[in-house]
């Protein structure tokens, strides 16, 4: 992966660790994210699990779980992309 597409993902991984609700329920659930990235279920039948960052307009994306925990919470990439 490129140093501009490793850059991109850090730093997407920061913002969805620090985002008020890392499952975007509703309608306009991701709208505290940069522009540059949109958030949805991998699967719609399952709402509460994995979910896919869309980045850059679609160059990118990261697959990805967020473990709730009280004090740390802990967002898990499982799978990126770079074109």
């Amino acid at each position: 992966m490129s140093e501009d597409g490793k850059q991109l993902v850090l730093s997407a991984r920061a913002e969805l660790i620090t985002v008020l609700d890392p499952y975007y329920r509703g309608i306009d659930a991701d709208v505290s994210l940069p522009h540059w990235i949109t958030v949805r279920p991998l699967a719609s039948t399952s709402p509460g699990g994995p979910h896919i960052a869309d980045l850059a307009g679609g160059r990118g994306s990261l697959i990805f779980t967020f473990t709730r925990r009280h004090a740390d919470p802990q967002i898990t990439v499982t799978d990126t992309f770079w074109a």
